[in-house]
């Protein structure tokens, strides 16, 4: 079976096969449960040391003062924005911390330069360990994350509008030399980022930009614990939660397919004349056909129909206008 690379040499996704010859047949493949992707581009860093949990609790957004096995959580700059999206795994010795590609190695200066006098040790082990995405939450004998439930029982959630499907899916960390050994039944990164994009779940990098706050792309909840002790940008947060609403809001748009051109990351949405937004993610979905991402004014009326380079799309918020 033949690895195709993505067509876009600037996505960080492009050194990792982007479909292996039947892209709809791999989307539903993993719909179906079945699967597995190479993610092998993500970063992994390791924390250990007796004062990790209490350590970390205190640079991130998540309370991890109480025992857990997989959660998610940002790190935020001083006026909240967020710098790091952190997938994290503790093994009872070690947090393992999966992040985006090209990050791993800021995430480690950021967290040497927070060490002070406290018995933590942090190590980029991305040339040792390769991650594997699959659909639902596998459990088997490596380090592995499961999605937060959050994004299976969104209905609960109260900063959430609305998601048109669940993300219920698994990373797990295997030694890089192995990695081929794992991928049985390969899927490709297009299936993956359909699956994301259906679910409306945001990524860094993409539904993220230098001043974006977690309240505005459905974070709250996932990633961010509201009853925690004070880190870095909880003032932000907790202002926009209690006080006001965000700026802008993640949408799931689908677009009208009697085109074959995809809009790209960075096209302008337009309601009317006006430029409210920006597409973040896009994808050739199997069963919808062209559906994206969005970050788009709160302003915005949640039932206009919305064009990208003249190309009509339905909007569906994913947080609440």
């Amino acid at each position: 079976m033949t690895a195709m690379p993505s067509m876009d040499e600037q996505s960080p996704d492009f050194t990792i096969p982007w479909h292996y010859g039947d892209p709809f047949k791999e989307q539903r493949n993993l719909v179906a449960g079945n699967g597995q992707v190479d993610l092998s581009n993500r970063g992994v860093v390791t924390v250990t040391g007796p004062d990790r949990n209490t350590w970390l609790n205190s640079l991130t957004t998540q309370d991890l003062l109480t025992t857990y096995k997989s959660t998610q959580a940002l790190i935020l700059s001083p006026h909240g924005h967020i710098e790091h999206d952190l997938d994290l795994i503790d093994d009872g010795e070690t947090t393992w911390l999966i992040v985006e590609p090209g990050t791993a190695e800021d995430l480690v200066k950021y967290l040497d330069s927070m060490k002070f006098m406290l018995r933590v040790e942090v190590t980029n082990r991305s040339a040792d360990f390769a991650v594997v995405g699959a659909p639902g939450w596998v459990v088997g004998e490596f380090p592995t994350w499961h999605s937060p439930d959050n994004y299976l029982n969104f209905e609960n959630d109260p900063y959430v509008a609305a998601r048109p499907s669940q993300w219920k899916v698994s990373q797990y960390l295997v030694p890089r030399a192995t990695l081929a050994e794992h991928l049985t039944d390969p899927v490709g990164t297009w299936a993956w980022e359909a699956h994301r994009i259906r679910a409306g779940i945001p990524r860094l990098n993409f539904e993220t930009d230098h001043k974006t706050i977690p309240n505005e792309i459905g974070l709250i909840g996932p990633a961010v614990h509201l009853n925690k002790g004070c880190y870095r940008g909880q003032e932000t947060v907790a202002r926009v939660v209690n006080l006001g609403k965000p700026p802008r809001r993640l949408v799931h748009l689908e677009l009208d397919g009697s085109t074959n051109e995809l809009p790209v990351h960075g096209d302008q949405v337009l309601f009317g004349e006006a430029s409210v937004g920006i597409v973040t993610s896009v994808v050739q979905d199997f069963e919808s056909g062209p559906v994206a991402l969005a970050v788009i004014k709160r302003s915005t009326p949640i039932d206009a129909v919305l064009t990208i380079n003249s190309v009509s799309a339905a909007q569906t918020p994913i947080v609440l206008a």
